[in-house]
């Protein structure tokens, strides 16, 4: 059993995550599949390692015994896998790639700390979506971060943060629309291909709202067009313009008073922020590394 590790690493994560569901989505592998495994290594040792109860996966003597020993195994292999690619590449480019909000207001910030974290380089390719997970499959990145889960057969796809959309404008406005309100701005849309636009006329069919009605002045593929298009829109004609954007693009505008948000009534645009590497892949020691350490700062986006 130790010459096949993919045996442990499955009962690893399962004690991580405390959960087979959860773990079964980490490994990118069916959930009786993981099972399959736990079963294996039960049958080997001849012994009980997991229980499953309400409250999560519990481990028994015998597998927190196994546990310390599957750590230790899982930290050499790492390192071997670090000193070896550093022997062969010397060094190399992890390629990180990011639909435009993520690209460009969340992640950031933080290319510095994964750098840290696997001892390499960090680049990062912004693009749509859709766009994104083409170069994951082509293998020309590494990791992406995308807003929307286009499922590809071959791709894991971890759920990372919470995002809200929201309607901004650079001149104060009410907290929450009303219906009655919407054809009595100047609006700015993304682009059709963008999975925001998408999440906005969803929103929209919901509310009753025809979107035909709307005085639109101008479509863009770009959060940071729409951003700035909004800022340096005249603020002595009758009618606001507003736009539709993830609140992390116009954060800090909103905090130093450049930029106003509304929501709309009775309704909520929320989505959530995805992970995505290929199947293949999930054994990478720099792949699980930068993953994990995406998920231990989703509390602080």
């Amino acid at each position: 059993m130790l010459k096949d590790f993919t045996k442990l690493h499955t009962f690893l994560t399962i004690v991580k995550e405390k959960s087979f569901s959860k773990a079964s989505a980490k490994l990118g592998i069916s959930q009786p599949a993981v099972t399959q495994q736990i079963r294996f290594i039960e049958d080997y040792l001849d012994t009980r390692v997991l229980e499953r109860k309400k409250s999560g996966v519990k481990l028994t003597k015998e597998g927190e015994d196994l546990f310390r020993i599957a750590t230790k195994l899982e930290k050499a292999i790492n390192n071997s896998q670090k000193e070896l690619l550093r022997i062969i590449n010397k060094e190399f480019t992890f390629v990180m790639g990011a639909s435009y909000s993520i690209g460009n207001y969340v992640i950031p910030s933080y290319l510095s700390d994964i750098k840290e974290k696997i001892e390499n380089e960090v680049h990062l390719n912004v693009a749509l979506s859709g766009e994104i997970l083409d170069e994951l499959e082509a293998k020309k990145i590494d990791v992406a971060l995308i807003e929307s889960p286009i499922f590809r057969e071959g791709v894991v796809y971890r759920e990372w943060t919470d995002d809200e959309l929201v309607v901004f404008s650079n001149q104060p406005l009410s907290n929450v629309i009303k219906k009655e309100q919407f054809n009595k701005f100047d609006w700015i849309f993304r682009d059709e291909q963008s999975h925001t636009q998408k999440l906005v006329e969803e929103a929209f069919d919901d509310l009753g709202l025809d979107r035909d009605l709307f005085k639109v002045i101008g479509v863009m593929q770009s959060p940071t067009a729409i951003k700035e298009a909004v800022l340096r829109a005249s603020k002595s004609s009758e009618r606001q313009t507003v736009s539709i954007i993830s609140r992390h693009v116009i954060e800090n505008e909103i905090a130093d008073g450049r930029l106003f948000e509304a929501r709309l009534r009775k309704h909520v645009i929320s989505r959530k922020f995805y992970i995505a590497y290929l199947k293949d892949r999930k054994h990478d020691a720099f792949i699980t590394n930068v993953v994990d350490f995406l998920l231990t700062m989703r509390s602080k986006i």
